[in-house]
């Protein structure tokens, strides 16, 4: 690797142009490498798109596709997963890119509409994964330098253009892909040690995708929370030993959650009733033991405590296919207001929580009350809550 490096830097020294292909002699540039790392790279992408295009659904609900409370661990696992194969596309994206980029310098650098076309996905490919990488893995870390547009919704759409610019890659490569497949990583006996190069690099490809994987999975799957040095959130740290992505300081409540004189304002076809912390400690309490699962891939099992909410729509007048529109303390943020479901609104599982673990809310877990219920993103599980209005019956 290193006399090949010498020689391309000697051609470019010496005035003699560019690299070219041939100029790169290590065996890892070949497209037998190349291909089993991409089948690698395409099921992990294909996991990735679908588990995504299920998070932005469950945040942002369309008719067709009806997303309800089970299984109470469904977000867990896919956004879990979601997170998880797209942060291990960074060492496949790296090992693909070392083993593929000599063809870069191919001569004439186009052959023809089709080849242009090609070469397009290809840049449109690579340009569209890095984005989606960089700005997925700052999401998981809460860095967001991003001002002038919206991650969610470029998020999404970049997804779109990824995958659909894979397909077309697949589809141009695919008699190159098959061929590459359906040989070994030697020619013959002569060519022996040369496949064992290759076959190291695929190796070592696999063992750093599967340590970062080892290293990462422990703020979903606890057991391994230990071993989750790579990941930025552990899903037992935190107030009452569980993360918080918001705190009251930031979300500018913390005077409010914490005035003696908070009700909760539950409106609805009967009316409207003020309920005051101690009025909701009074009323049936249930309790449940659910994940709360955040879009940065962290999950944690809890014990909550409060009023279920089917309880405090009936109060309101409302039935087993009302809605509820939850709107919070915080005035600020995209999810200062939020729409529960009648799925949701009418399973005994979801609560207007006010205590977490046999201990009231922390307020950064959303004292005075806050909404937990199952197979829900976290960021849809409002905190800090202040009203609640009931939907009428359909008719």
């Amino acid at each position: 690797m290193a006399v090949e490096h010498a020689n391309i830097l000697e051609r470019i020294l010496s005035n003699a142009g560019p690299p070219r292909p041939e100029d790169f002699t290590s065996p890892v540039h070949d497209e037998r490498v190349v291909a089993r790392i991409g089948v690698w790279i395409g099921a992990a992408m294909g996991i990735c798109f679908l588990t995504g295009l299920i998070s932005h659904y469950q945040q942002h609900p369309v008719g067709w596709l009806p997303l309800g409370p089970d299984p109470a661990w469904g977000y867990r696992l896919t956004q879990g997963t979601h997170v998880l194969t797209g942060t291990l596309l960074l060492p496949l994206i790296l090992a693909k890119l070392f083993s593929a980029y000599p063809r870069l310098f191919s001569r004439p650098p186009v052959r023809g509409l089709v080849h242009l076309v090609d070469r397009l996905s290809v840049g449109l490919l690579i340009a569209a994964t890095i984005f989606q990488i960089a700005t997925g893995l700052a999401n998981t870390a809460q860095y967001y330098p991003w001002k002038h547009f919206g991650f969610v919704g470029t998020h999404y759409t970049v997804a779109w253009l990824s995958v659909g610019a894979l397909c077309l890659h697949i589809a141009f490569k695919l008699p190159v892909i098959q061929r590459a497949l359906g040989h070994p990583l030697e020619d013959d006996e002569a060519d022996h040690a040369q496949g064992q190069r290759r076959r190291a690099f695929l190796i070592g490809a696999f063992t750093v995708t599967a340590g970062t994987a080892l290293l990462t999975a422990g703020q979903t799957v606890y057991p391994l929370r230990r071993l989750a040095f790579l990941a930025p959130r552990r899903p037992d740290v935190g107030p009452q030993h569980l993360p918080i992505n918001r705190t009251a300081e930031a979300a500018g409540v913390l005077t409010s959650a914490a005035d003696p004189s908070w009700r909760l304002h539950v409106s609805g076809p009967s009316g409207d009733v003020h309920l005051s912390r101690a009025q909701l400690t009074e009323m049936t309490e249930a309790t449940e033991r659910l994940p709360i699962a955040c879009v940065e891939g962290w999950s944690a099992d809890a014990t909550w405590s409060g009023v279920p909410i089917r309880a405090l729509v009936s109060l309101a007048g409302g039935g087993p296919h009302s809605t509820v529109l939850v709107e919070s303390l915080e005035q600020k943020g995209y999810y200062a207001r939020t729409q529960l479901p009648a799925a949701y609104a009418a399973d005994p599982r979801t609560l207007l929580a006010l205590r977490l673990n046999g201990e009231d809310l922390a307020v950064d877990h959303g004292y005075p009350a806050r909404i937990i219920a199952p197979n829900r993103p976290g960021v849809l599980q409002t905190k800090w809550v202040a009203k609640l209005t009931v939907s009428p019956e359909p008719s």
